[in-house]
């Protein structure tokens, strides 16, 4: 739980200090006030990032750095970025002792759901590997250090494919650690969702008061038994139109998870309002199981995501909400109040 927070330098902050309840913190104001810059900080705190911008945009206009200071369960926990050159250099501090990253067990549990997760079910597949790997990374140790080295040889691969003067001998070699590091995403991947199957029937019907029966399934043109094999052959055989290309055409950079109502395609069958009821139910599983992992109930951040909802799918969203200590941004506050 966050007692209070210090912004100086930060977004649209010069200095200011804001002091929080253990349960819903409603944060109102016009557009541009400033209010998703809060939970920016807030989200910075927590795990590190932020989660939309670089670094070197967190810092005020024309200034050279920014510090974000919070007490969260007893702790003091600074993020300090400063501008070097502009690139942006960027130090924790917890009690007082410096550290470079955070791992797992230096981080707060946190779930965001912003307008763009209302896209869940019906964009591209990039922003449900993206919940199943930020899911991954607050619930599995190691899984943000596995994620940075399969983005590393992906890109050492995809660069040998442009230079057609390499040789297939240092490819091949990019190609096994691919196929090594990519089985383990995948393996972590489909626990991740073999975990929510098991919810997900029962807490979709619960939220909708329908019969329908929800599930999951990973997709991918790889077969999945002995994943990492499987992925190198694929790897090898694809390396001609690959060159032509210019990119790595296999692999978990390219999989997605696919949602189904009774065995019907959610993107392609689903009405608007079971759309976002199972992305409600989503999220609602992605907080379960970060507790589950943890040992400890995340912190909840709504960015104006109340607007976005009918009065039903608010009420069951603010039931979910009762035990977490939340965050809603808002600029009618009305809207958020009667729940509560």
């Amino acid at each position: 739980m966050i007692t209070n927070i210090r912004l100086r330098q930060f977004r649209s902050y010069n200095d200011e200090t804001f002091e929080f309840t253990p349960g819903v913190n409603i944060i109102v104001g016009p557009n541009a006030s400033g209010k998703t810059n809060l939970l920016e900080s807030i989200l910075l705190s927590s795990r590190g990032s932020s989660y939309r911008a670089k670094d070197i945009d967190l810092i005020r206009f024309k200034k050279k750095w920014a510090k974000v200071e919070a007490n969260a369960d007893g702790n003091n926990r600074i993020v300090q970025i400063e501008n070097k050159d502009n690139r942006a250099q960027k130090l924790y501090k917890i009690n007082g002792k410096p550290l470079h990253r955070l791992s797992l067990d230096k981080t707060l549990p946190t779930v965001l759901f912003e307008p763009e997760h209302l896209r869940l079910l019906s964009a591209g597949p990039e922003i449900r590997r993206q919940f199943l790997d930020d899911l991954a990374e607050q619930t599995r140790v190691g899984y943000a250090q596995l994620r940075r080295q399969y983005k590393r040889a992906l890109a050492q691969r995809n660069s040998l494919l442009k230079q057609g003067h390499q040789s297939e001998q240092n490819i091949f070699a990019w190609n096994i650690r691919l196929s090594e590091l990519g089985g383990q995403i995948v393996l972590t991947r489909l626990a991740l969702i073999e975990a929510m199957n098991q919810q997900i029937a029962q807490l979709y019907r619960k939220l909708s008061s329908s019969r329908a029966n929800a599930s999951l399934v990973y997709k991918s043109p790889v077969r999945l038994e002995n994943y990492s094999t499987n992925l190198l052959h694929k790897l090898e055989s694809s390396l001609g139109v690959d060159k032509e290309r210019g990119f790595t055409s296999f692999g978990p950079h390219r999989e997605d998870m696919d949602v189904f109502l009774d065995q019907q395609l959610v993107s392609i069958s689903a009405s608007r309002g079971e759309t976002r009821t199972l992305t409600l139910v989503l999220k609602v599983l992605e907080a379960q199981l970060i507790e589950q992992a943890r040992g400890d109930r995340p912190i909840l951040l709504l960015d104006d995501v109340f607007s976005e909802l009918d009065g039903k799918r608010r009420q069951s969203l603010t039931k979910f909400l009762q035990p977490y200590q939340t965050f809603i941004t808002t600029t009618d506050a009305d809207v958020v109040i009667q729940h509560f």
